[in-house]
C-alpha cells in the first residue's frame, strides 16, 4: 500500500523542486539590495519607455501586471509548499523506522525547506515591486482574486524534524492568514467630487482619520471591502504606507442583493475596536447601526468631504 501511495504521490506535478541542502540563510537568495535596485532599474525603463506614447494611458494596467508576476510565482511556489507538505504527512503516517523510510522523508522536508524559502524570497520581490506600484500611482497594489499573504521571517529551519515541519507550515499559513491585532473597521463608497481641490481635500480627511484612529489603536488590523474604485481604495493605499496590516473582505456575489449585508456580518465578526464610516450606501447605514447595537464606537465620517456629519450640522446653524 505504502509503494502504490508513494507511486500515485510521485506522479503529482512537482516542477519547481530541487533536492539537496535546504537554503537557510539570505545567501542563497539574492539579497535586499540587489532586489531593490534591479526591480527599480526595470520599473524606471519600462515607464520610460511607454511615456509620451499611446500607451501612457495603460501605464497603471501595466504596473499591476509587473507585480502580479512576482505574486503568481509566489502563489505557485506556496502550492508546491503544500503539495510536499501532503507528502511529509503521508510519510509520517506510513513510517516504518527503516533507514529507507527516513532518509525519504529528510528528502521531502528538504524540498518543502526549498519551496518555501523560494516562496519567501518572491514574496519579497512582490513587495518590493509593489511598494513601486504605491510610489508611482498612489494607490496600493491588490491582486484580482487572491490574498496578498507575506510570510517574511517564517523561514523554517533546515534542520526541523518532519512533525515539527508540518506544525509550522500550518503556523506560519494562519499567522499571514489572520495577522494578529486590533481590528477597527473602515467602510466607505465610491464618491465624485466637482473638482481636484474637494477629491484632495475628501482625501486628506480620510488619511487624517485613520492616522487619529491610530494613535489610538497602535497595533491596528485594518478590514475593509477591497474595492479598488472606491474609498477602501485610500484606506489601503494609507495602511501600506504605513505599514498597517489589512484584511479585505470582498463581496459574495453569489448571494446577489444580499452580499453587501454579509459582508457586514462577517466583519464585525471580528470585534472590531472601532467602525471608521465615510460616506456610502444603505449597506454601510445597516454596517453603523449594528455596529452601534453591538456598543461598538462608531467614527462617523459621512459629512461633507468626509468630515464628522454632527460638525457639519453645526457649522450649518
Amino acid at each position: 500500500m505504502h509503494s502504490s501511495f508513494s507511486d500515485q504521490l510521485a506522479g503529482l506535478d512537482l516542477s519547481g523542486f530541487s533536492i539537496g541542502p535546504a537554503p537557510v540563510s539570505t545567501n542563497d537568495f539574492p539579497v535586499h539590495e540587489a532586489v531593490v535596485q534591479t526591480l527599480e532599474a526595470v520599473w524606471s525603463d519600462l515607464f520610460a519607455m511607454v511615456s509620451g506614447t499611446a500607451l501612457e494611458a495603460d501605464a497603471e494596467d501595466l504596473g499591476w501586471a509587473f507585480v502580479n508576476i512576482f505574486h503568481r510565482s509566489a502563489t505557485r511556489k506556496s502550492t508546491a509548499v503544500d503539495r510536499a507538505t501532503d507528502e511529509v504527512r503521508a510519510l509520517l503516517a506510513t513510517a516504518d523506522g527503516s533507514e529507507i523510510h527516513t532518509h525519504e522523508l529528510e528528502t521531502q522536508v528538504e524540498r518543502a525547506q526549498c519551496a518555501e524559502g523560494a516562496m519567501i524570497a518572491l514574496e519579497e520581490m512582490r513587495e518590493v515591486a509593489a511598494a513601486l506600484y504605491l510610489n508611482e500611482f498612489g494607490s496600493s497594489w491588490k491582486p484580482v482574486s487572491s490574498s496578498r499573504f507575506n510570510h517574511s521571517a517564517m523561514l523554517t529551519s533546515a534542520l526541523v524534524e518532519g512533525r515539527e515541519f508540518i506544525r509550522a507550515r500550518c503556523e506560519a499559513k494562519r499567522r499571514a492568514a489572520m495577522p494578529e491585532g486590533t481590528p477597527v473597521i473602515f467602510a466607505g463608497g465610491r464618491t465624485r467630487h466637482p473638482n481636484e481641490q474637494d477629491a484632495l481635500t475628501f482625501a486628506n480627511n480620510v488619511w487624517a482619520t485613520l492616522d487619529k484612529v491610530h494613535d489610538r489603536v497602535p497595533d491596528m488590523v485594518l478590514v475593509h471591502g477591497g474595492d479598488t474604485k472606491g474609498v477602501d481604495r485610500l484606506a489601503s493605499s494609507w495602511a501600506e504606507r504605513r505599514s498597517i496590516p489589512q484584511i479585505s473582505f470582498s463581496l459574495d456575489m453569489r448571494l446577489g442583493a444580499r452580499a453587501g449585508f454579509k459582508r457586514n456580518e462577517r466583519m464585525l465578526s471580528l470585534d472590531p475596536r472601532y467602525v471608521v464610516a465615510f460616506p456610502g450606501n444603505g449597506v454601510l447605514e445597516r454596517l453603523v447601526i449594528e455596529a452601534k447595537s453591538r456598543r461598538i464606537t462608531v467614527v462617523d465620517r459621512r459629512g461633507p468631504l468626509g468630515t464628522s456629519p454632527k460638525r457639519a450640522a453645526q457649522n450649518t446653524d
